[in-house]
Parts: structure tokens; C-alpha cells; sequence
């Protein structure tokens, strides 16, 4: 090979993008609210993650940058993180937007439209989303009502298809009416109210031009399904320094497949799950919601079945697998489970 050919290779890896591996999304729902722990994340708390993100020099994106990026497979630099928050609780505006807004960290605010229509003192004014638009926070689809999407047991599909599209694109069209036309477009966004989902709704979301945006705890790569990105849960009980810091270097475990991405759980309770690996992995950890480890089975080299120890109790639970990564951080993937 001549001199100028391994140049203009060396200088082609030197310049072109590398695609990373993985960026965190965090989610939040309401700041110092304590008489909700299940969804609330102390301020102490707060400032505490906004301060480590800055002094480690995190690189906070906007969800829709970071999702649009893996759709067209551009560069994500390392250590990428987004902040999104659902439903507009009034403590967003008063308690979080003054500290994220000092940071001048961009966050992504997930909206029911309808919560704010109703001019509840419980949630944000539209006045208010316009402000913090003005200084570069973004506004996503939550549905009309916040409505369970899954079918109703007395529903025909067309009657279920009608009641979504309904929620969705009335809601898309309140957030064009009072924040811009442009909102919430290239890419749209939409989170599904209780993070439950089945697979036929998330090719609907598809179908209407939406990434689908879950509740299921996980970091995202380049592998991701759009129609089902993870994030993690930020409240009172899993937000303290080692469960946020943890959850920081996490990677999404190298899966091939797997048996089942269908959530809702049949007639087989506990429910299996085959999980087909990119490579051999060691130290496998697999474990319910609770942090109850459960069993697994090698198949193969690079297959296992889980399965929980006992029958998965409504309305929802997941199983999440671990392994240690060989650069200190953890490979980490979330299957949520939903018993109707």
C-alpha cells in the first residue's frame, strides 16, 4: 500500500463520524411534590444530577436530537444524555425549569393536552410552555386524555384504531395551536400514557409517523426500536447518587433477538423470554421489578431463556437482564410485561 493511500485512509476514520453506541434517556414527573414518592424526585435530589451531569461534562441533547440522529445513523458523541418529563405537573415550571434553565440544559417536556385545558392550578398554563419554548425546551406528544391505548375488551379494531388516531392527532393538533406549527415535528414524538403498549398499537404510532416512547427501563443504541424507546424512571426511591450514577453507565446489552417483543402476557403466566445474544456474555444477572432475581437458561452459547419464579401479578412488571461490560459500565436490557 503506497504512502498517499494510507493517508487518505487514516484521514477518512480521522473525519468521518463514529456512530456511538448508546445514549441514557432519564424521565421525570413531578419535582418536590413529596406527597407523591412514586413519582416525584426530591429537589436535593435534582440538583445533585444536574451538578454531576455539568461537572462530568455529560452531553445533554434534546430526546428528539438524539432519536433522529439513530434514525439516520449520525454520530452521537459518548456520554450523551436526555432529560424528558412527563404530563406538565405545575412543579416542572416552578421547581425544575429554574434549575435546568441554569444549567441551559435542554429537557423535553411530554404533554396531555388536555390536563392543560383544563386549566387545573396541577398542571402548567400554555403561557407558561411558551416561555420555556422561548429558551429552548421542547414540547412532545402524551395523547389527548392520557388514556389507556390498549383495546378494550368490547372494542372492533376499527372502533380501537378511530379512539388512538383520535387521541393522538387531536393532541398534535392543541400542541400546533399553541406552541407552533413546527412543534413536536421532525421527529415526532410520543410517549404512551402509563408506558403500556402493545405491539399492535406501536405500529400504529408507526404508521402515523411517531417514535413510540416507553416507560421500560433501559439505554438506547443503534440497534433501538423506535416504536418502543426506553428510558429510565428518575422518583424519590431510585434517584438517589449510586442508583442515577448506575444507571449513567449503562449499555444496551448486544441482542440478536428475542422470542417475544409482544407485551401483554397470554395464557403462559410466568411468561417465557428467549434472548439471542451478538456474543457469548458472562455474569448474566436476570431479575423482576421488585429486584428479585429469577431464573435463566443457557440454550446456547449465546441464548437464554427467563423466566420469573412465579406468575407476573397485573398490571405490569418487567424482567431486566444485566451483565458487566468490559469497560466498568453494565449491559442492561428491560421486557415489559403487561397482565390485562
Amino acid at each position: 500500500m503506497n504512502l498517499n493511500r494510507t493517508l487518505l485512509i487514516l484521514l477518512f476514520f480521522i473525519t468521518s463520524p463514529i456512530f456511538a453506541q448508546s445514549a441514557v434517556i432519564f424521565m421525570y414527573h413531578r419535582f418536590g411534590e413529596s406527597k407523591y414518592p412514586s413519582t416525584n424526585i426530591t429537589i436535593k435530589q435534582f440538583k445533585y444530577q444536574l451538578d454531576y451531569l455539568e461537572e462530568h461534562n455529560y452531553n445533554i441533547w434534546h430526546l428528539s436530537k438524539i432519536l433522529k440522529n439513530i434514525k439516520e445513523k449520525k454520530n452521537i458523541p459518548p456520554n450523551t444524555v436526555a432529560l424528558t418529563i412527563d404530563d406538565a405537573y405545575i412543579s416542572t415550571y416552578t421547581n425544575a425549569y429554574p434549575l435546568l434553565k441554569s444549567k441551559n440544559f435542554p429537557f423535553t417536556v411530554i404533554v396531555s393536552t388536555n390536563q392543560i385545558d383544563s386549566k387545573s392550578k396541577s398542571y402548567m398554563t400554555w403561557e407558561q410552555m411558551r416561555e420555556m419554548q422561548e429558551n429552548g425546551v421542547e414540547f412532545a406528544n402524551h395523547s389527548l386524555s392520557h388514556a389507556y391505548l390498549l383495546p378494550h375488551d368490547n372494542e372492533t379494531d376499527a372502533q380501537w384504531r378511530k379512539r388512538i388516531v383520535n387521541e393522538i392527532d387531536k393532541a398534535q393538533s392543541r400542541l400546533h395551536e399553541e406552541l407552533g406549527v413546527d412543534e413536536n415535528e421532525n421527529p415526532r414524538l410520543f410517549s404512551y400514557p402509563f408506558g403500556e403498549y402493545n405491539i399492535k398499537t406501536a405500529e400504529l404510532i408507526k404508521e402515523l409517523g411517531y417514535f413510540g416512547i416507553t416507560q421500560t427501563s433501559g439505554p438506547i443504541g443503534e440497534d433501538c426500536d423506535l416504536r418502543i424507546v426506553t428510558r429510565f424512571p428518575m422518583a424519590e426511591a431510585f434517584a438517589n447518587s449510586n442508583g442515577f450514577i448506575s444507571k449513567l453507565n449503562t449499555l444496551p446489552m448486544p441482542i440478536e433477538s428475542v422470542s417475544q417483543i409482544e407485551p401483554l402476557v397470554g395464557k403462559q403466566n410466568p411468561p417465557k423470554l428467549r434472548i439471542k445474544l451478538k456474543r457469548p456474555l458472562e455474569n448474566i444477572g436476570c431479575f423482576i421489578s421488585s429486584g428479585e432475581a429469577i431464573d435463566f437458561k443457557w440454550i446456547s452459547k449465546t441464548e437464554i431463556e427467563v423466566s420469573a419464579n412465579e406468575p407476573i401479578k397485573p398490571p405490569r412488571d418487567k424482567y431486566t437482564c444485566t451483565a458487566p461490560s468490559e469497560n466498568g459500565k453494565w449491559y442492561w436490557y428491560s421486557h415489559l410485561w403487561i397482565v390485562k
